[in-house]
């Protein structure tokens, strides 16, 4: 009698673990974010294979053999959707120009004096800071602005200031509207024109989840309309579980940490990166780049991790 009460037991927990589990993959299945805790929960999209193995386990150990199909069934479904998504082949093109691409998020600008040494050490042609208010921006300013002489930014206090750095020159354009500032640019990279532009969406906070979703669709009409060489980089506050996101990849643009091998590595929380997180902070690229390398680098005062991608332009054919 107690075994079988254990068994029934078991195979409860093991059915409420499938069940929240299905919910979840039920809405990568039907390409939606839904509403909270799905678009929340989403950006954890690999780690709900734990709850799913051990729910297998309970199956197991109670015989429940329905039950165990059902886990294998949810736990392929996670396999398939844990690959990488979007392109990953190689532009045609000669190779005119490399560039060094640095996206951060320094935290109501508390991690800007650990971003400084970053920037002296790796030396990037470009780099993109999201929450860089008015100190962030006058350190930078001051400490790196000889190797900088070009910026466009967004100013303002707390989170809703943002930063483009660049050895290029560049030329100012509208940005994206949104919550928080995600300024534009052209830069000129070898007589080439280059569109830059950052990206700081709002979360999806519980409330906020349409306001998130609306400032992603900004990016993605940015990214469908942009012609020419792009790089559009930043705090997405999205991964590639997330369909508003995947909507910005569908317009042609890649994750260059995918194209690099890098795809899945945790951006956020810093904290707890690289053993448990999100990748929510993306370099994204057109056609005209190929990348070489993408490092996710850890720096103190802010809860984000910096990403460094080397890129090659290649000359459209």
């Amino acid at each position: 009698m107690t075994n079988q009460r254990g068994r029934r037991l078991g195979a409860w927990c093991a059915g409420l673990l499938f069940a929240g589990v299905s919910v979840i993959v039920g809405f990568r299945v039907a390409d939606s974010d839904g509403i909270t805790p799905v678009p929340q929960l989403l950006a954890f999209l690999p780690w709900l294979l734990a709850p799913t193995a051990l729910g297998l386990l309970l199956t197991l150990l109670g015989r429940w053999w329905a039950g165990a199909v059902w886990g294998v069934a949810v736990l392929g479904l996670l396999a398939w959707f844990i690959e990488p998504y979007g392109r990953s082949g190689e532009p045609d093109g000669v190779p005119v120009a490399e560039v060094r691409v640095l996206t951060s998020n320094v935290e109501f600008g508390r991690g800007t004096g650990s971003l400084v040494p970053v920037i002296r050490r790796e030396k990037p042609d470009v780099v993109f800071v999201e929450e860089c208010e008015y100190t962030c921006q006058a350190t930078l300013r001051r400490d790196i602005g000889g190797a900088y002489p070009y910026r466009q930014a967004v100013v303002a206090g707390g989170s809703q200031g943002s930063l483009v750095l660049s050895r290029y020159a560049l030329r100012g354009t509208d940005g994206v509207r949104g919550t928080m500032g995600m300024p534009g640019a052209v830069a000129d990279v070898r007589g080439h024109a280059l569109r830059l532009q950052l990206a700081h969406p709002m979360p999806p906070l519980p409330g906020q989840v349409a306001l998130w979703h609306r400032e992603l669709g900004r990016l993605r009409a940015f990214a469908a309309g942009s012609k020419g060489p792009t790089i559009l980089a930043g705090d997405f506050n999205a991964s590639q579980d997330h369909a508003a996101f995947r909507r910005i990849l569908d317009t042609g643009l890649s994750d260059a940490a995918r194209l690099a091998g890098a795809d899945r590595t945790p951006s956020w929380p810093a904290r707890t990166a690289p053993a448990l997180g999100a990748q929510i902070d993306h370099v994204l690229v057109s056609k005209d780049f190929s990348a070489s390398s993408a490092r996710f680098l850890d720096l103190a005062d802010t809860d984000h991790r910096a990403l460094l991608v080397d890129l090659t332009l290649h000359q459209r054919t």
